[in-house]
């Protein structure tokens, strides 16, 4: 049975930067719960991030593959140079889906680690830029295919034709 990776705050665990959660309350999350499928992890918190803590973003101009690669910093709101846990958690991640057999991973779009699809300015002033987080860059290089939370429906066909 194909494992799913699934970031904690869309379980309904509230670790995002503000303490809160993105629960997605979907019946295929429920069915796959109940079917054993769901890894949930929270790379920052597994980090050691606490929660709440300050938002974080890319620096400008950069992406997730500089970042992984050394050439790219994360700083949060404060000033606060990020980068080191942030790598740390994605390799967390990375090592997690591959001990577990996922070879998916459902991710919340948006976050400096977890974004699929877009992350932050790095200005900290709300304008999203395309763009994946950390985590999803590092488990694309390594072969497992990232969703965001409103790509349900594609991972739920990715699990039906498996490759």
């Amino acid at each position: 049975m194909e494992k799913i990776l699934v970031s904690a705050c869309l379980l309904g665990s509230p670790v995002r930067y503000n303490g809160s959660d993105r629960l997605v309350d979907h019946p295929l999350m429920a069915l796959w719960r109940e079917q054993g499928r769901i890894v949930q992890l929270c790379p920052e918190v597994a980090a050691g991030f606490p929660t709440p803590r300050p938002p974080a973003e890319i620096e400008p101009g950069l992406m997730a593959d500089d970042v992984l690669v050394d050439k790219a910093r994360i700083f949060d709101q404060t000033g606060a140079d990020v980068t080191s846990p942030f790598r740390l958690g994605a390799e967390i991640a990375l090592e997690t889906a591959l001990s577990q057999g996922c070879r998916f991973a459902l991710l919340t779009d948006g976050s400096p680690s977890c974004g699929t699809s877009f992350v932050y300015s790095g200005h900290f002033d709300g304008v999203a830029r395309e763009g994946a987080g950390v985590v999803a860059a590092l488990l694309s290089q390594n072969g497992i295919t990232v969703f965001s939370e409103n790509q349900i429906g594609q991972l739920a066909e990715a699990l039906d034709n498996p490759s």
